[in-house]
């Protein structure tokens, strides 16, 4: 009773804002009051809302492109990765890459990863991506 009271008043006295915002003495806060310049986050925290992730980009890649449930686990654990870095918007248009990984030419969508502006940016990650891509072996 007294937990659940605290909670509803917490909540309307704080607010609840799903997106990091400067309080009234310039700490970064989220949620119902979280200080995260002072007090972060939980390993635990971090892990929830990691799964949380992974499970939206399982959701988008599968309302998007619903083909790649088919595809084995190495190649679809780099489309997850791909899509949790730049989003599912982004990882559209990588047309050539994404038509050549349908067609089951993985030497030819590693070759497109590879050909890219994401490549540079993302360097180790994106190396370690092309090459689960034309190999098919996990890392």
């Amino acid at each position: 009773m007294m937990l659940d009271y605290l909670e509803k008043q917490l909540i309307r006295h704080e607010a609840l804002r799903m997106k990091p915002y400067t309080d009234t003495v310039g700490k970064l806060t989220i949620g119902i009051g979280r200080n995260l310049t002072d007090v972060g986050i939980t390993e635990d925290e971090a892990m929830l809302l990691l799964k949380n992730d992974i499970d939206k980009v399982g959701h988008d890649l599968t309302d998007h492109l619903g083909w790649w449930n088919g595809l084995d686990e190495a190649r679809r654990i780099v489309l997850m990765n791909m899509c949790f870095n730049i989003g599912i918007t982004r990882l559209l248009g990588f047309h050539n890459m994404l038509v050549a990984l349908q067609n089951g030419d993985y030497q030819k969508a590693a070759d497109e990863m590879k050909d890219s502006a994401w490549y540079s940016q993302v360097k180790g990650r994106a190396i370690e991506l092309e090459q689960i891509m034309r190999t098919g072996v996990l890392t």
